[in-house]
């Protein structure tokens, strides 16, 4: 009967010995995952890259009154301006033009970088704006 107790235990420990393992490997994974994923969002912010290099295409951009960064951010991906809103939003508040993005009409191109976006939305290359044009 002790032969029995002593087999139990032994298939218990085992047991507890690959879940430990599978836990172990699966916690590894997601540490891999997420340090990676944490790269790629930093890389993505500080390596700013226009969409389509060379002339590009010109877009015009509808800003609304009270739209947030985000919202903006979300706008420029529907349009194909950027890459990702949320990575957008970060270089907005990293950049110099925080708090300085206007709403208007613009007219932007896929050739520009997130920052040369900025600029425009900030005022600060009025040439591209449609809103500063005399009729």
């Amino acid at each position: 009967m002790s032969n029995i107790s002593t087999n139990q235990d032994h298939g218990v420990a085992v047991a507890s010995g690959f879940f430990r393992i599978v836990l172990y490997i699966g916690v590894l994974v997601l540490v891999i995952w997420l340090g990676k994923s944490a790269y790629s969002f930093g890389y993505d912010i500080f390596n700013q890259q226009a969409v389509s290099p060379g002339d590009g295409q010109e877009i015009t951009v509808v800003i609304k009154e009270g739209a947030s960064v985000y919202s903006i951010g979300k706008t420029l991906k529907k349009k194909g301006l950027i890459e990702n809103a949320k990575v957008f939003y970060v270089q907005e508040k990293l950049s110099i033009y925080k708090g300085k993005l206007k709403p208007g009409t613009y007219i932007l191109s896929t050739a520009f970088t997130p920052d040369q976006i900025m600029a425009v939305l900030a005022g600060e290359q009025e040439d591209e704006s449609v809103e500063e044009e005399p009729w």
